[in-house]
């Protein structure tokens, strides 16, 4: 055997290439060879490239050693290693139904144990109810989001449940069917935020969205029923505040109206009956001090404001004793001729 490779095992094989080789050749392609094989290493394993929505979190070892910005960045081959964390893209998590293929027309994956559980909650008032929501979030911290909680997306799942029981525990099923879902959100939202912080997760919650609220099942026709029942209630009293509205101020408007008539009646004839008091105690104030001129003043008055009014007159002296014949008696009272005094006609 040549004594360069004397110190190999007797079985190891030896390529025909190599023993045709000098003294020492080995030793001048193992380290070209080694070199190329480090340098593809390198280039294969030495870089790594982040997207613009993510960052980088570089281990050293398995400990945390930096944080990458987006770009084409380098690592130590073998030593380190990458995880990339999504900072700017929204993500999110469904309970109660799982979506298989997002699209325009969204296919949703067939209702199982295990996604019913996640769905059926207990309301205040001790009534089931089927929730089913999704919650929107993003990652703001890399660092606390991969290393300080131990199963985090599991973690997340079970806050947002726990949390959805608890809101939903506290309302009832009339609540949160109708009219209660936007403030279930909010506080569900909330409440989420806190624990998120608490528990040092590195997530920020952006919503949580009910995507569907409904009884179960077999008391979904008559809740139906009852909801049929309270819109029809809920029209027909917006049908009477309408008419209340339409009806209401017309007769206040009457009724002031009928008052206002009444104050200015009530005024013209106090004002009618003060003048006529005042114009009867001047009269009788110039009665007593000249009975006979007043008199014959009064008369004379009440003939002028009685004669214009009569229609035809015929004016006899009492001391006459006969008319001039012409006068056309039949014109005069309906063709009945006046009689003189003493029993003349």
């Amino acid at each position: 055997m040549n004594s360069r490779f004397s110190d190999l095992d007797p079985g190891f094989p030896i390529p025909d290439f190599l023993r045709g080789l000098p003294p020492g050749g080995i030793k001048k392609v193992a380290v070209p060879v080694g070199g190329l094989l480090l340098l593809v290493l390198l280039v294969t394993t030495g870089f790594y490239q982040v997207q613009p929505e993510e960052v980088g979190v570089v281990l050293r070892l398995g400990q945390y050693s930096r944080t990458t910005e987006p770009g084409l960045r380098v690592k130590v081959p073998l030593v380190e290693t990458v995880q990339k964390v999504p900072v700017q893209r929204q993500l999110k998590q469904e309970f109660g139904f799982r979506t298989d293929e997002p699209g325009v027309r969204t296919q949703f994956a067939a209702t199982t144990t295990q996604l019913s559980d996640e769905a059926i909650m207990l309301t205040g008032d001790l009534n089931v109810a089927v929730v089913e929501w999704i919650v929107q979030y993003r990652v703001n911290d890399p660092y606390l989001y991969l290393f300080k909680v131990r199963g985090l997306n599991g973690t997340f799942r079970d806050m947002n449940e726990a949390i959805m029981r608890e809101v939903i525990g506290d309302r009832t099923v009339t609540e949160v069917l109708t009219i209660g879902r936007q403030e279930i959100e909010s506080q569900v939202t909330e409440r989420l935020q806190a624990l998120a912080v608490q528990y040092e997760t590195g997530i920020s919650v952006d919503q949580v969205i009910l995507q569907d609220v409904n009884p179960p099942d077999p008391v979904k026709p008559s809740w139906d029923e009852v909801n049929q029942a309270q819109q029809q209630r809920d029209r027909m009293i917006n049908e009477a505040g309408a008419e209340y509205n339409r009806v209401i101020p017309r007769a206040r408007g009457e009724a002031e109206q009928l008052v206002l008539q009444a104050e200015g009646y009530a005024l013209n004839r106090i004002n009618s009956a003060e003048g006529d008091a005042a114009r009867f105690i001047e009269a009788y104030a110039a009665y007593r001090t000249s009975p006979t001129v007043t008199r014959r003043r009064l008369y004379l008055e009440t003939m002028q404001r009685v004669l214009p009014t009569v229609g035809q007159k015929l004016y006899v002296d009492k001391d006459t004793t006969s008319l001039v014949p012409l006068l056309p008696w039949e014109g005069l009272s309906g063709g009945v001729k006046p009689q003189m005094p003493g029993g003349g006609q």
